[in-house]
């Protein structure tokens, strides 16, 4: 035990909050290095039990208004195969990594200023989580079980939190990560205040996301005029188009073309109106969310994107998707021994890296669409919100949309503008239970608590 936990331990006998802290004293974070300022919140990182061998890092910050009695939420990245931490250091969490790979600074918009956070890296072998066995093969149903066996494991390592309300949060790949692991709880027999799940950004159904992707891009200028054109005599007929598994060669070449702009141009793809780091040359930061693209775009090759040359003359490289995000500075920091040292991190472990090549690459994609999984948590009476920001092109706000309204939920709130700081921060519409929302920005880019206060409290 350092000196600082033993202050801590002293202090909480003394004033009496050791029935609340004590049982979790061992995975207490203390001190960071990098960190100049005074956190007014307490951090824990170690390792949740999961599936037998199977350890997920977790990573849990307590409200700075009200621990006790704030919600609960999880946060997941997706990939399938990055990390959680990605989240935490870059989006939503109370600290991010300044450039220089070692110093720290605070994020005024953190998502712990109104609720506790725990962030899971998963699966195992993503982040600094790991099996025994080093086998790092999965799909979509076992993440979620290894999930729950996780959230069981919290709740019994912090089980002063087992009243709050608890909901699950995901982006990207998260889209597939929040709402099955949501069906576990809901359905389980863990003692878990469960009441909801949001889904920001997400793949909800392949088919739908591709199929708004020519629309959103023809629509934002992105697509001349002749390839409009073309995409709708060789993929259309008879007024219905399919941009997603057309079997048309001619059809699946025009497509290749569009998505390659889209991907490939040197767009940011999360955030179309805002820089893509390094350039449009520049294709260094290739391992972040690209997993994405490596695993759910894989029916690409009937696309026969591999063979098609991209707009910048070359022929793209399903490994080399640019995300457009630079995590070098996160990657330095995660990695320095007495970082590793302050998060309880095991020495025979290999560096961290933001996403895993092992994972992502034997990943197996159950869920084509999560419909089903939707209308069964509705069913259960499960809040749920689906939010986009409105320029990320990797999951379209458009796709999201058409997602919510092929649940055939009843319109309880009209489209309409929600306000922030006396501007329109972006749109929301209300079926019962479920909230479909739209951010003015990309989401991937700025996660505030706008956001996570429409998840705990538009319902």
């Amino acid at each position: 035990m350092t000196s600082m936990s033993f202050v801590s331990l002293v202090v909480c006998f003394l004033t009496g909050s050791c029935l609340t802290w004590a049982n979790y004293v061992p995975d207490e974070v203390t001190e960071l290095p990098g960190m100049s300022f005074k956190p007014n919140y307490r951090q824990w990182s170690g390792y949740l039990k999961a599936s037998p061998g199977k350890f997920l890092h977790y990573w849990f910050v307590t409200s700075q208004r009200d621990p006790l009695k704030d919600p609960v939420v999880l946060w997941l990245n997706g990939g399938p195969g990055c990390s959680s931490l990605d989240g935490f250091l870059s989006e939503n969490g109370p600290f991010h990594v300044n450039d220089d790979g070692a110093t720290l600074y605070e994020n005024n918009f953190s998502w712990n200023r109104i609720a506790n956070v725990l962030y899971l890296e998963s699966p195992a072998g993503v982040g600094y989580s790991y099996s025994d066995d080093q086998k790092y093969k999965t799909d979509d149903d076992q993440v979620a079980d290894d999930n729950y066996l996780a959230l069981q494991s919290f709740f019994a390592k912090f089980p002063n939190f087992t009243q709050n309300e608890f909901f699950i949060i995901g982006e990207s790949y998260g889209g597939i990560y929040a709402p099955t692991l949501s069906q576990r709880v809901a359905t389980g027999t863990a003692k878990i205040n469960f009441k909801g799940f949001a889904v920001g950004n997400g793949l909800s159904s392949y088919a739908l996301n591709d199929q708004s992707l020519i629309y959103f891009g023809y629509y934002h200028g992105l697509f001349g005029e002749q390839l409009w054109t073309d995409l709708n005599t060789n993929c259309c007929d008879k007024g219905t188009c399919n941009f997603f598994n057309n079997s048309k060669e001619a059809c699946k070449t025009l497509l290749s073309q569009a998505f390659s702009i889209v991907y490939d141009s040197g767009l940011n793809e999360y955030a179309l109106y805002m820089d893509c780091e390094g350039g449009v040359g520049a294709r260094a930061y290739k391992r972040s969310m690209s997993h994405l693209f490596r695993n759910y775009r894989k029916h690409w090759d009937t696309f026969q994107l591999l063979k098609v040359p991209s707009v910048t003359g070359q022929t793209p490289s399903m490994g080399e998707v640019p995300p457009c995000i630079n995590s070098t500075a996160q990657m330095n920091w995660l990695n320095r021994g007495d970082v590793r040292k302050a998060l309880h991190i095991p020495d025979t472990l290999p560096p961290w890296d933001i996403c895993s090549d092992v994972v992502g690459g034997q990943y197996t994609n159950i869920y084509p669409t999560v419909k089903d999984v939707y209308l069964k948590l509705l069913s259960l009476g499960v809040r749920a919100l689906v939010y986009n920001g409105d320029t990320d092109m990797a999951c379209n706000f458009l796709g999201d949309k058409w997602f919510v309204e092929q649940l055939n939920q009843k319109t309880t709130t009209k489209y309409q503008s929600w306000i922030s700081d006396d501007q329109i921060a972006g749109f929301y519409e209300q079926y019962g239970n479920l909230t479909l929302l739209t951010v003015k920005v990309s989401t991937t880019y700025l996660v505030s608590t706008l956001a996570l206060n429409h998840c705990l409290q538009t319902h």
